[in-house]
């Protein structure tokens, strides 16, 4: 993953908004997002995060799903390979770890700023109650 300018800067509107990404940034993003557009890695990617010590074995997660041992060590490695978990092998088993600064760049290129006010509606909101209705 490579290193691009910073994106907390205190301007209005999110890097896409802001300017065209580059070709390496948007390559690298595209790389992230594609990791996450699957319901299980994005589930993973939730669990280890949201793990007590900020860290989960596969042994931890694996009784989650309804999938063989390898084929989450498949979406992990994708995760891995996406830069968004780190793992560390310690004996037998491996720990994997979010990637800070790959969430920061993920969510930087979306997110405006400045919150919204009281009398606008959330995208996110719109956007599930719509995903609702289709179904």
């Amino acid at each position: 993953m490579s290193i691009h300018e910073d994106t907390t800067s205190n301007s209005c509107c999110s890097p896409l908004s802001r300017e065209p990404l580059t070709e390496d940034w948007a390559g690298d993003l595209s790389r992230m997002f594609k990791a996450l557009g699957d319901p299980v890695r994005l589930r993973l990617l939730s669990l280890v995060a949201s793990h007590e010590s900020g860290e989960a074995c596969v042994c931890d997660i694996s009784d989650t799903f309804d999938l063989s041992q390898p084929t989450i060590s498949h979406h992990l490695k994708v995760l891995r390979n996406a830069g968004i978990l780190d793992c560390e092998r310690r004996g037998t088993w491996v720990y994997y770890r979010v990637v800070p600064s790959a969430l920061h760049q993920l969510s930087a290129v979306l997110v405006d700023s400045e919150p919204l006010a009281v009398d606008q509606v959330c995208p996110v909101a719109e956007v599930s109650k719509l995903a609702e209705v289709s179904k």
